[in-house]
């Protein structure tokens, strides 16, 4: 059986890693793969080092659509896609996550009368201002088969319609790339720069244009962070155009350090070892619930409601009060117990192709 994977972002990147050595360690279920960059992330820079630190293979094509206006990109995304599938047939189509590339391609390949599968299929915010959910909504809506990361997703897949018989509760693939790399971690030199050792300090990592957009607004919520961290510090992996935005804002900060963005070995060094983590990230929920680290999440709503229930997660929303108690327990040792949820253990990839190789690639 022939499958195109397909990435465009560096979350992609960690969820299709699995899937490819779970192939090539499973030889007898049959199946080869060809892999699409689409060049949603292009940072080339950040690219080369998660494809050599994640042992990704050299992609059979970069389509290097670039940035650009939503519909801009979807749009790049799905012209050369097309042309690259109508070129390399293909039996089925496999795309991950929530981004533009998840999309674009689920509509290019179902038009083509190509099979649709989804990993990380399930998943809702109900949180229409988000790009992500219009992404899960749409991929959702056209996918043949569904890989979830939880039971939440497999509710609401059956409350849309999808019929149980392809809806498969597999675990959380992302997690799969985190269990292998926890002996390959690295300690990141901004530890070392500041003689930060294991909880003596905070991680930030904020991305969403709600955010980070309105520097007024982030500055108010640095205050709250430094308010509540006391006399920690809080290290921030900072994205080069917000770096810039405080640059000109004239922000400085004695508790909150910047620096480049990681790896992805240094990135789970830094997150492991930090007292707690301050974020609007989905992953990240994911990460610290797994590595047992107090996660505090700046969104109204998140699409993981496992890492609340389950995990070490807490929604928080734009409360900055709320923000400040919240550190301040975890400063204080009252930080709360999570649990890992159910399958994610390190071993979805696995379950992912050995159901891969019993799916008949034409019965749809």
């Amino acid at each position: 059986m022939k499958i195109t994977i397909v990435a465009g972002a560096r979350p992609n990147f960690i969820k299709i890693a699995p899937l490819i050595r779970a192939i090539k360690r499973i030889p007898e279920a049959g199946i080869q793969f060809r892999l699409v960059h689409t060049g949603q992330h292009y940072d080339e820079k950040l690219s080369r080092i998660f494809f050599e630190e994640l042992e990704i293979p050299h992609p059979d094509i970069n389509l290097a659509v670039g940035s650009g206006s939503q519909a801009e990109q979807t749009a790049r995304i799905m012209v050369a896609f097309e042309k690259d599938l109508i070129t390399n047939p293909t039996n089925m189509v496999i795309v991950v996550g929530d981004v533009n590339s998840t999309m674009a391609c689920a509509i290019v390949a179902k038009k083509l009368r190509v099979i649709v599968v989804h990993i990380e299929a399930g998943i809702r915010s109900f949180d229409f201002t988000m790009p992500e959910e219009v992404n899960r909504v749409v991929t959702d809506a056209l996918a043949d088969y569904f890989f979830t990361t939880s039971s939440f997703a497999n509710e609401n897949l059956l409350k849309t319609g999808v019929d149980q018989s392809r809806i498969f509760f597999v675990g959380n693939i992302m997690i799969d790339t985190l269990v292998w790399a926890r002996n390959k971690v690295k300690r990141p030199v901004i530890l070392d720069l500041h003689a930060l050792n294991r909880g003596d300090y905070y991680v930030v990592t904020l991305h969403r244009p709600s955010n980070v957009d309105d520097i007024t607004k982030m500055k108010k919520v640095f205050s709250a962070i430094e308010e509540g961290i006391g006399n920690s510090r809080a290290i921030f992996p900072v994205h080069p155009r917000t770096a810039k935005n405080l640059e000109s804002a004239d922000w400085k900060s004695e508790k909150i350090i910047l620096t480049e963005p990681l790896s992805y070995f240094e990135f789970i060094y830094l997150i492991e070892n930090a007292a707690g983590v301050v974020t609007d990230s989905g992953g990240v929920q994911e990460e610290t619930t797994v590595l047992h680290v107090p996660c505090i999440t700046l969104r109204a709503n998140t699409e993981r409601p496992e890492t609340i229930t389950e995990g070490t997660n807490e929604l928080i929303g734009d409360d900055l009060p709320n923000l400040i108690a919240a550190l301040r327990r975890i400063q204080s040792g009252a930080t709360k117990k999570g649990k890992v949820p159910a399958l994610w253990d390190g071993r979805t990839a696995d379950r992912i192709i050995k159901i891969l190789s019993d799916l008949d690639p034409i019965s749809r």
